[in-house]
């Protein structure tokens, strides 16, 4: 998955080295989302998030998405069969290249089409994420966290997650109701990233959004 979208302004791009996200794009939301699911449902298939937008040197079928802004990862096998793989179909020294029938794990296919159907059906199921996710507490023992109330009746909550900057997945939440604000104290800005999921009345969750804008206060 690729780190933040391909179509970000210069504005956001120059606001980033002041308050990071530089690995918290929408298709990298997208991408710890899948891995959670995965995670959860599936983890006999040992799930790994490459930060990379495809295998090294090479784009994949996602990139025109990424490149108008829509969220978009590639889910594919780690380690390649360059037998099979990339290969003209012939016989030599008594290999048989080329990606042939004969060659498909088609029981290892079925459980790549299960990791798409769990993330797909989790996304489905799951409230729209929040809009206009903002932070704030710098110069303070606190972080602020701000969005725009939803009014999809499906909505029962919020999570409210941060994780140490070097860490590749969200490690920490609390759960909120009734609110479209909430201070956590004793976080301090600094030190973590923050993200906001809405929660559906049956415990799906959407995909974590990353507060790249600050809270207004009037004076």
């Amino acid at each position: 998955s690729e780190p933040t979208p391909a179509n970000e302004s210069d504005r956001e791009r120059a606001a980033r080295r002041f308050t990071g996200g530089e690995v918290d794009g929408n298709s990298r939301q997208l991408a710890r989302y899948i891995h959670k699911q995965v995670l959860t449902y599936m983890p006999e298939m040992n799930p790994m998030m490459v930060y990379r937008l495809d295998r090294f040197g090479r784009g994949g079928h996602h990139r025109p998405f990424n490149d108008l802004g829509y969220p978009g990862v590639r889910i594919m096998e780690a380690h390649e069969n360059y037998v099979r793989q990339h290969q003209d179909i012939r016989v030599e020294d008594g290999i048989e290249y080329g990606d042939v029938i004969e060659g498909v794990n088609f029981d290892y296919a079925k459980k790549l089409t299960a990791v798409n159907a769990i993330s797909l059906a989790g996304i489905g199921w799951a409230p729209p994420a929040p809009e206009d996710v903002r932070i704030g507490g710098a110069v303070q023992p606190s972080t602020t966290l701000q969005w725009k109330a939803s009014d999809d009746p499906d909505v029962v909550g919020y999570k409210l997650y941060w994780r140490l900057t070097t860490s590749p997945t969200w490690d920490n939440f609390i759960y909120v109701t009734g609110t479209n604000e909430h201070t956590l104290e004793g976080i301090v800005i600094d030190n973590y990233y923050f993200g906001v999921a809405a929660v559906g009345k049956d415990g799906n969750e959407s995909t974590v959004v990353f507060p790249y804008q600050q809270i207004r206060r009037g004076r």
